[in-house]
């Protein structure tokens, strides 16, 4: 009885690490590879680059005297407008910065998607955010919205401040 048991005790750990083995090789199968990570953060990239270049000059649009600006490289892709005005108040001159910037900052080790958008207003700061997701669970439609709201937002607050 004790050669059985032990027999029939070691075809069950047997049979325990190859059903490990094989769950461990179905979830491999199942993670992105580097290279379809980066494909993905591409594909991503250009197209909420082109959102964001959009919604960055139908703000400009609305204001004259505001300057836009492509962003790419290390910082990210997307979009920015300035506009630096002179008020001369009692005499007094003052320089009035304002900057909308969004971009999708680069690939990093974390493997998300990063978008990142900082917004002034008359020389204070309104925002600066970031909303990232892993690359693997990304909805576009949702980084297309609050590109859309952090711009719309911004148009509101300046058009309130600039008057």
């Amino acid at each position: 009885m004790t050669e059985d048991f032990e027999s029939r005790l070691e075809s069950a750990i047997s049979r325990g690490r190859q059903r490990a083995d094989w769950k461990a090789s179905q979830e491999r199968r199942k993670e992105l590879t580097e290279e379809e990570k980066r494909r993905l953060h591409t594909s991503h990239r250009l197209t909420l680059s082109e959102r964001i270049e959009k919604a960055v000059q139908r703000v400009a649009d609305h204001f004259p005297g505001f300057q836009q600006e492509g962003m790419y490289g290390e910082i990210g892709w997307g979009a920015a407008c300035y506009r630096d005005d002179l008020r001369l108040e009692q005499g007094r001159r003052t320089n009035q910065y304002s900057r909308l910037e969004l971009v999708i900052r680069p690939l990093s080790e974390s493997h998300v998607l990063d978008l990142k958008g900082k917004g002034t207003v008359m020389n204070r700061e309104l925002f600066n955010r970031n909303f990232f997701t892993p690359i693997s669970e990304v909805d576009l439609e949702e980084f297309e919205n609050l590109i859309d709201s952090w711009s719309i937002e911004y148009a509101e607050v300046y058009a309130s401040k600039s008057r």
